[in-house]
Formats: structure tokens, sequence, C-alpha cells
């Protein structure tokens, strides 16, 4: 699941600062986030004043300043722009800065520009000199790091960032949106919210556990007892259904989490021993205490091997929450927590793998290791295509099945073994993108009669891409809402249906209801404020900019949302027990809730005020 979270809304809105071309009532909006030398933007203007044309009073269009290093007169070129927008004048400049054919521009341009178009040239330079319109320039380039903006030029249609073609066609049905379209955007809008997953998730918990306690509840328990078998002529794989989606689908979950794991540590917030520092503590203590509190009530109990189940937090749920509380939690508050949440993550794997096996056959360790060698062999001499990993990772996760350790754990292991990086030598790449594109341009009279040509360009150029792009990356992106809106949903169906009864509650108070309880409650935030406050103490890791304490220990308390992966552990600690799986589940229910409560509550009352917090997302983007 993807874990950085990206602005895709126009912060601010269009408002009176902003230079418009357009009626106000235009029912097409559109923004632009470009500077005066960058090439890529100035090809597109001329197709943009197509666009005007054409749409005439159907469209406004804003521009505003993204000045960057790459282009080291752009800061100065947005000033002369505002200069002249002081003088009346915004957009004749706009357009003969665009037009010109400056490679590199100057000030002398900008002043030749000033007496072409007719500005009073003495205040204009004055204006210029004193760079009286920087910080207007400033605030523009602020406003596209919180909506999210990477590079110029950036477009949003109607508030929203337009990751599409930009020919004309495709902006027009953006901002239209016939009834087809307005579905797509729908779906595309809600996959994107970061609390998305996390609603569904819940949905699909509130619907296990009211059809387990409905008039039909003896459905639910027998469809996921019913048997699935697997048979390739002497080799026959039989499971219950909850078996198939624990032992089975969720390998595909596993897989995405270790791409993550995988990416964090190579070029993420893991990959820096000063910026790993903190979450990397702060998940270790996350797990240590729970654990410890959970073994005081148990220690030496039938319910000892569920010790792990509170050391899990569950990242869809805290994430989402996270995301919910929106300009509150400031964005180095959930970078730390997205961090945290895969190091947490990797210490659940890693608990998982070496304590809840039972009955090792070494046979079938080794026939794993021998796929896990193909594997890494495929990795060594480039292997870029999907399929044999694929077919080599399904082969180790049937040879783990049978091996006694988790078959999940070979998802893990399989992303472990996927190509992380780009080929080492792009160039030919682009240079083969440029020629492609520069064949495309073709005469006029002969674009009707050449659409196979066309065909085979567009397909030539997305091999081209698909090869610029890392496996690991390119599948993480193909496989993450898979992971969030299809295989979390359908475990929590299978695994959240409990039956509730008056002696259902009563189990909470037990030791087992207490132990998980209180160690995600109390626990988990316990154990992150402790370790980190430690290391901070003595100098090894700093806490997050623009976060106060007071800030942080009440984000610790969301921590304690310990859902899919406590319920998975459940499963692997008690695969015997139903009396004290479900007690498990009960607990875990009831910890995650309260957790979340208590820690949204604690976050909102905690938090700076709205001003500071976005100052300190920007400082944040910025640097």
């Amino acid at each position: 699941m993807m874990l950085k979270e990206e602005s895709k809304i126009l912060n601010p809105p269009v408002n009176s600062r902003d230079h418009t071309h357009g009626p106000k009532t235009a029912p097409i909006t559109l923004v632009q986030y470009g500077n005066y030398e960058c090439p890529h933007c100035r090809r597109i203007h001329p197709v943009l004043q197509a666009r005007q044309r054409r749409l005439g009073e159907r469209l406004r269009f804003v521009f505003r300043h993204l000045p960057t290093p790459a282009h080291p007169h752009s800061q100065l070129a947005a000033e002369a722009a505002e200069a002249a927008g002081a003088q009346g004048k915004f957009w004749e400049m706009h357009d003969f800065l665009f037009e010109q054919p400056y490679e590199v521009l100057n000030e002398d341009h900008f002043i030749h520009a000033a007496e072409t178009i007719g500005l009073d040239v003495e205040r204009f330079i004055n204006d210029l000199s004193e760079h009286t319109y920087a910080e207007h320039v400033q605030e523009d380039f602020d406003s596209g790091m919180m909506s999210g903006v990477n590079g110029t030029p950036t477009f949003f249609v109607n508030g929203i960032r337009h990751d599409d073609p930009w020919d004309f066609y495709s902006v027009v049905e953006a901002a239209e949106k016939p009834l087809a379209v307005k579905i797509r955007l729908l779906a595309q809008d809600f996959t994107s919210l970061a609390a998305a997953g996390s609603l569904i998730l819940l949905l699909c918990t509130i619907l296990a556990l009211v059809w387990a306690n409905s008039p039909i509840a003896e459905s639910y328990f027998e469809l996921w007892e019913t048997q699935l078998a697997i048979n390739l002529g002497q080799f026959s794989l039989t499971e219950d259904l909850i078996g198939w989606v624990n032992d089975g689908l969720m390998v595909i979950f596993f897989f995405v989490v270790g791409l993550e794991i995988k990416r964090e540590i190579m070029s993420g917030e893991l990959a820096s021993p000063k910026r790993a520092a903190l979450p990397i503590a702060g998940a270790l203590g996350g797990m240590i205490a729970p654990a410890i509190i959970y073994t005081a009530f148990n220690f030496g109990g039938p319910a000892m091997p569920g010790w792990g189940i509170p050391m899990a937090t569950d990242i869809a749920f805290t994430l989402g929450v996270l995301a919910l509380l929106g300009t509150r939690a400031p964005l180095p508050l959930k970078i730390f927590f997205a961090a945290l949440a895969i190091a947490d993550d990797l210490g659940a794997v890693l608990v998982i793998a070496l304590f809840y096996t039972t009955n090792i056959s070494i046979a079938a360790l080794g026939i794993a290791a021998i796929f896990f060698i193909l594997l890494i062999f495929l990795n060594r001499i480039r292997v870029y295509s999907p399929l044999p990993y694929a077919l080599l990772g399904i082969g180790m996760w049937a040879a783990f099945l049978t091996s006694g350790i988790h078959p999940t754990i070979a998802g893990v292991l399989v992303a472990m073994t996927i190509p992380s990086r780009s080929p080492i030598n792009v160039r030919p790449l682009l240079v083969q993108a440029q020629s492609v594109v520069d064949d495309f341009v073709v005469p006029e009279e002969w674009r009707d009669t050449i659409d196979s040509r066309r065909q085979a360009t567009i397909q030539t150029l997305e091999t081209i891409t698909n090869k610029m792009q890392s496996p690991a990356r390119r599948m993480e992106h193909q496989l993450n809402n898979w992971s969030i809106f299809l295989i979390l949903p359908i475990f929590a169906l299978a695994n959240a249906g409990v039956h509730l009864d008056m002696g259902s509650a009563s189990n909470l108070t037990s030791p087992v209801g207490l132990g998980i309880i209180l160690g995600l409650f109390i626990g988990k935030p316990l154990g992150v404020t402790l370790i980190c406050l430690t290391i901070i103490k003595i100098g090894l890791a700093e806490l997050p900019s623009g976060i106060s304490w007071r800030h942080f220990i009440s984000s610790t308390f969301l921590a304690g949302i310990g859902f899919t992966m406590s319920l998975f552990i459940a499963g692997a600690a008690f695969p015997g027990d139903p009396t004290l799986l479900n007690t498990a589940k009960l607990a875990i229910f009831a910890a995650s809730i309260l957790a979340g409560i208590v820690g949204s509550l604690l976050v909102y009352m905690n938090s700076p005020a709205p001003k500071a917090t976005l100052q300190s997302e920007v400082a944040a983007a910025v640097s």
C-alpha cells in the first residue's frame, strides 16, 4: 500500500490574488504551475492558447509561478511578470516571455519585454531591483508544494490535479464529465483518499460481525469452512476457504508489504541511519512493551502463545485516521508514522517467521531455499519480466505451505528479490523515446492514413516507459489497490466474524482480553514514547520538525490500532482453540476502537494551530 500521502487538491483554491483569464463563471477552471524558462512550459503554451480560443467563455485559465533551481532565471522572470501585472499587463508579459525564442532569460530580456508591451520601464526596473513581488512568487511556490506539484508544467482542472494526457479532449472530458467519466473519476477520487482503504476495511468488519450474529449466522461459518481443493496430477492441495484467504490470498498482501519495506530501506525514510533511527526505535519499543504487558497477564497459562498479538500496528487504519485529521496531523508526523508502520510490519513478519511455526520440514525448507536462490539469480542477471518471479514465487509458496513456517513469509522473501532499480543506463531509452516522438510528427496530409504507425509508436513508448521504471516500483503500484481494496477487506470479512453474547463481553476482562487491550492501548504508546524519548535525549535522533512533545505523545496512541496484523497473529497463535481466538478478536476490536478514538481526540486537542501546521508542512515539503 502506498504510504506517502500525496495531495492532488489545489491548495489554496483560485482566489482574488491569482491572475485569471476568462470569466469567473466558466465551467472549466484550468490552473497551470509553470515557469518562463521551462522548455516544456514553452512547448505547451501555444496548445493552451488554442484551448482558450476553442473554449472561449467556457474556460478560465490561471497561471501560478513555480521557479526551480534547474531554471536559475525563472525566479526573476516570475517577478517580471508580476511587476507587469502591477501595471495591468500580466498576460501581455506572460505571452511575450513564452513566445520569444530565448534559450536563456536574463534581465535585459525582461526590460526589452517591458518596453515592447508599453510598461513604465523605470517603475518596472525598480520593482525588479527591489524584488517587490518576490513574496507573491514565493506564495505561488508554497501553494504548489502543498498541492502535490512535483515539476513544471503541472495542471489542475477544477481544483483536481490533472494527471491524464495534456490533449484538448481529455481536459474537456475531465471538466464536463459525461456519466461514464463521472463514474470513473468518482472511483479514482475515492481510491486516492488515504482513508478510503480503512473505510472499506471497517465496513467489511462490521458486515462480518453482523452476519455472524444474524439469524443466518450459520451460513457465515459454513462459507468459510467450505473445502476447496487444487489437483494437478498426483499433486493435491486442500484447504478450507478461510485457509485459502489467510495462507494464500494474504501472500499478495505480504508481498506488497515486502516491496514497501525494501523501498523504504533502499531509498525511503529507513535508508538513512539518522532518519531511520527514530521510527525503528519507536517500532521496537511499540513491540516490546505490549508483549511484556500481555506476558504479565498470561505467563505460564494456556494463552501464552498470544504474546505477539498486541505487538502489531495496523498501517491502513492508523494512516487513515491521520488522513482524516487533516492539518491537525502535520506532514512530518504522517511521514514518521508511515516509516514506523513499515518497521513495525518488518518486526511482525519476523515474529511470525520465528515464533509461529510448527512441525518444521527440513526437506520442504530446502526446496524453498532452492526457489529463493533461483529468484536471487534472476535478480543478479537483471531479469526484469515479472513472469519468472511469479512462477518461482508460487513454487516457493507451495514449499513454505508444507514446511511449517507460515506461507505468507514467502511473499516477503519474493519481494526482496524483485529488482528495485531502473536499468543502469537509461540514456539509450531516452534517446529512443525522443526519436520515436520526433518521427511521430508527420505532414498534415498523411495523418489520417497512418493509424497503424501511430499505434506502433504508442506501443513502443509504453514499452520504453515500462523498462525505465523499476519492476519493484511498478509491481507495488499495480498491486497496491488490489491489496487495499480487495485482499484486506476479504481478510476482514473472513476473520472478523465473532459470535457476540454476554459471555463474550465478560471475556474481555480475562487475562487474554486484558493482556491484548492494555498491551495495545497502554503498551503501544508507552513503548513508542519511552524509547523515542531515550534516543532523542542521547542525541541519536531528532523529533520531527514542527512537532511538539505533547503532539507526538498524543499521536502514539494511534499506534494501538492493531487490527489486520493482530488478527493474523491471533489466528496463528490459537489455531485450535476457538474460545481463545474469539476472545482475542474481541479484545483486538475493543483496543483498536479505544486507541483510535482516544488518539484522535488527543491529537486534535494538542495539535498546533492550523496556520502553524500549514507552515510546517510547507517547510517539510521544500526541504
